[in-house]
């Protein structure tokens, strides 16, 4: 192995944040912060927290909406336990092309990015059409634990 080679190699590994998931303990999540529920990056939109019998701990409901598929999740976990959290990116790409059914896009430092699909529904349309339009747009792109998606996207401020 040479030693480009090497380095390059260490290097995704410290700059993937090590970790995908972090562990936080239940009575420390918030509503609107993030936490892995059967496997998936979710975001929370409701929890409630129940006193169970005398000598019972507290329970966590928790409701979450998954961040890439929007599918609601629940769970129930006593107070004390730790859960996932995932480490959840945005990041800002001006849009460059749109190359069979992939975005190509461009973050501040000029590295191309090209294997973020176009988002489904609405939004892809919308992204497409503004594209054709000739429009500069800054596309958001969510990754957390190993996946990525466009999730919305700006007319980028002209320079002017």
């Amino acid at each position: 192995m040479s030693d480009e080679e090497h380095e390059h190699e260490t290097f995704e590994a410290a700059g993937a944040g090590a970790s995908l998931t972090f562990p936080q303990q239940c009575s420390a999540l918030r509503k609107n912060g993030h936490v892995v529920i059967k496997g998936r990056p979710c975001k929370i939109v409701d929890m409630s927290t129940s006193k169970t019998g005398k000598h019972g701990h507290a329970k966590v409901h928790l409701v979450a909406i998954d961040i890439f598929t929007g599918k609601k999740l629940e769970d129930i976990s006593p107070s004390t336990h730790n859960m996932d959290v995932p480490n959840v990116k945005r990041t800002e790409y001006q849009l460059v092309n749109i190359d069979d059914g992939f975005l190509n896009l461009m973050d501040g430092d000029g590295n191309a990015k090209d294997d973020v699909k176009v988002p489904d529904g609405d939004l892809g349309k919308e992204i497409k059409a503004a594209f054709e339009d000739g429009k500069d747009l800054l596309v958001t792109v969510v990754s957390a634990m190993g996946e990525e998606q466009a999730m919305s996207y700006k007319e980028a401020p002209t320079k002017g």
